[in-house]
């Protein structure tokens, strides 16, 4: 017997998870496919990181009801300072002049990955599970699963790609991508800060990439450090104090002598971007559609953006008796994201590359660049705006609102 459903979601991490819980209430039969254990020191997605959620994310957060478990236990950025190193150029953004409570938050990953367990209510989930393979059909996708080593064969109307940048699901459609490398690692830490700024998160350009401090919670930063690739195996082989000596140079003393840094791990730092990322009755959210710099932390919080469209496409097609996998509903879920994706992917782009350039005009056009964004409001308040996933034509999770009513 084969099992049916709306949708298959292959990958049950923090977008694939966060988009089963936005369709609880939905009427929609969904089924989660997931590899690793959420319980697993291996689950890539629940590890020790820290998230950089923009205001646009609270907001869907909310929408699907998970915001009240996340919200008490991430720090607010409510302050971001942008600066060039050894240059006069500098940016100040403000959660004031937005009329916000917080451009961002600071969130770690494990505690992203428990509240999403807990609203995954009425969502049935194989893990461990992997897809050995698909065939798309006009009016459904027939599906082979391993499920704790026995074949499954399953059906659905529409197949969702959440499995991340190394996509199994993309590979096997054969999709074209813009791909890159930036020949960087980043390098990953905490400290703590001898002179702690609460709510300030700073992102300063360096020669070698851009280095990212997030406040967190007891004085403590976590450390985004992006370095040439040679240079993150060095900084990873660093005792804990010369790591510390290497950092307090790179950045400077504005959060006072820095001390207690935490475990190091390192990856490495590509554009991947999809041409098209829907497929006849396929999709593909997340790193598996985009993957980008992160540069003003805009990877999950893309992701996030295409949990929030393609939700409200299949809710609304379902609640019409319409077809999830039809071309009219990827379509409809292509006029929300299609920009957004492209836009920042380009955006992340420019900024990691014209930031790393040493030629003499190039730095001077960014630090005026930078001094003409601090000086010019209209233009901090669409950078932010942007920036904080508030921009364009956004779906009602992006707007705070359910998807159905009565949705808590």
């Amino acid at each position: 017997m084969m099992d049916e459903y709306d949708l298959v979601i292959i990958g049950g991490g923090l977008v694939g998870g966060s988009l089963a819980c936005a369709l609880t209430g939905t009427g929609l039969r969904v089924c989660v496919v997931e590899a690793v254990p959420t319980q697993s020191s291996a689950q890539p997605s629940y590890d020790e990181r820290v998230i950089a959620l923009s205001w646009g994310s609270r907001r869907i957060f909310e929408g699907i009801g998970l915001w009240s478990d996340i919200g008490p236990y991430s720090e607010p950025i409510r302050h971001i300072h942008i600066s060039d190193r050894g240059r006069f150029g500098f940016a100040r953004l403000d959660h004031g002049e937005e009329g916000v409570d917080a451009l961002g938050y600071v969130a770690p990953a494990r505690l992203l990955g428990r509240a999403i367990q807990r609203g995954l209510t009425g969502v049935e989930i194989l893990c461990p599970a992997r897809l050995l393979g698909f065939r798309v059909q006009s009016d459904r996708v027939d599906l082979e699963v391993s499920v704790d080593g026995e074949s499954r064969l399953m059906r659905t109307r529409l197949l969702v790609a959440a499995d991340g940048g190394d996509s199994a699901v993309r590979k096997q459609l054969g999709l074209a991508a813009r791909q890159h490398s930036y020949g960087h690692d980043a390098v990953i830490s905490t400290v703590t800060a001898g002179q702690p700024r609460p709510g300030v998160a700073f992102e300063r350009f360096t020669d070698t990439g851009p280095l990212a401090m997030l406040p967190m919670s007891e004085g403590r930063y976590s450390v985004v450090w992006t370095a040439r690739e040679g240079e993150s195996r060095e900084l990873l082989e660093l005792s804990d104090d010369e790591f510390i000596v290497r950092l307090q140079r790179r950045f400077g003393y504005r959060l006072g002598r820095l001390s207690r840094p935490g475990k190091r791990f390192a990856y490495p730092l590509k554009l991947m971007l999809t041409r098209e990322s829907v497929g006849r009755r396929v999709v593909l959210i997340g790193n598996a559609a985009h993957t980008v710099h992160p540069v003003a932390g805009q990877g999950f919080n893309l992701g996030l953006r295409d949990v929030a469209a393609i939700a409200q496409v299949l809710a609304d097609a379902g609640s019409s008796d319409g077809d999830p996998g039809s071309d009219a509903t990827l379509d409809a879920y292509l006029r929300f994201r299609g920009r957004d994706q492209q836009t920042v992917a380009a955006a992340t782009d420019v900024l990691a590359r014209t930031f790393v350039n040493p030629l003499l005009p190039v730095r001077w056009a960014r630090n005026l660049g930078l001094l003409g964004l601090d000086l010019t409001p209209g233009l901090r308040h669409f950078v932010a705006r942007r920036f904080m996933g508030m921009g364009g034509n956004l779906p009602r999770l992006a707007r705070g609102l359910p998807l159905v009513t009565g949705h808590e």
